[in-house]
């Protein structure tokens, strides 16, 4: 059995463009979406970190998957035995301040390993909304139709805790996570079969390009799906999984962010940005 001691952890940092990153070696920044993109004089962009069109890849279906193709990445190409993904502009932080110099590290992690099998962020809570009907009124309810579909095929062990966790008005989301490679493996495996089967179902014509990222949204929902699902087969218990704040590195605009959350499930005004 690995010690906790020797216990190794490797987070992605998924970036589109330069930004400043985490100091703590267990952060690796991470181009994300990297796959043909060039720069004004029509070289290969450059932002300098690793790019997610190396080793096995689908950094070229960036535009659906969104940071999933950092996921997807560094479930292939890293060993580590615990692997985790952040946003250059969302972070894990002990202290709920917002600044690098808060950003989880490597010594604050270090206790829980071994005794934590998955890291999450705190909760986010809709309160008057339940995750299928927020996405609902944000996005499109035939992509969760659909998805539901492919669960009851693909995986029909997991229907009733799909049909659980959808009402639920609360969930981790992001897809951020810090996990043990042992579940990734198991994880991963499950999310991509999924994604990779709604890429077939899922007409995108006439979806903008804001909404044309509705794989990155859609397992933001069904992490909580798998999560629960482990819970009820015994394969993890909720003492295993352990909440971590959320900080951001830029201020966000809460009144904005809350007229466009009314307007969407009052207006039918569906997000066309992120705020």
């Amino acid at each position: 059995m690995i010690e906790m001691a020797s216990m190794t952890v490797k987070i992605i940092v998924a970036a589109h463009k330069k930004y400043e990153m985490p100091v703590d070696s267990m952060y690796i920044p991470l181009h994300v979406g990297a796959a043909g993109k060039k720069d004004a004089d029509g070289n290969n962009l450059d932002i300098g970190f690793i790019k997610d069109n190396c080793g096995d890849n689908i950094s070229n279906l960036n535009s659906s998957f969104c940071e999933l193709t950092g996921l997807y990445w560094a479930w292939k190409n890293l060993d580590a035995d615990y692997i985790g993904l952040v946003h250059y502009r969302r972070h894990f932080s002990m202290r709920k301040k917002r600044g690098f110099e808060n950003v989880l590290t490597y010594q604050e992690l270090k206790p829980y390993l071994g005794k934590i099998k998955v890291f999450v962020p705190q909760k986010r809570k809709y309160y008057i909304e339940t995750l299928y009907s927020h996405y609902k009124h944000t996005h499109y309810a035939s992509h969760l139709n659909i998805t539901k579909k492919v669960i009851e095929r693909l995986y029909p062990e997991y229907n009733e805790s799909y049909n659980k966790i959808i009402k639920h008005t609360y969930g981790y989301m992001f897809n951020m996570m810090i996990m043990h490679r042992d579940l990734l493996n198991d994880y991963c495996t499950w999310l991509f079969n999924i994604l990779f089967e709604l890429t077939k179902q899922i007409d995108v014509q006439g979806l903008s390009d804001f909404q044309g990222r509705y794989l990155g949204r859609v397992s933001e929902i069904i992490f909580n799906v798998w999560l629960e699902q482990k819970i009820v087969d015994g394969k993890l218990k909720r003492k295993e999984i352990k909440e971590i704040p959320c900080i951001h590195m830029e201020k966000v605009n809460w009144p904005k962010k809350a007229v466009a959350f009314l307007r969407a499930k009052f207006s039918g005004k569906r997000y066309e940005k992120s705020f």
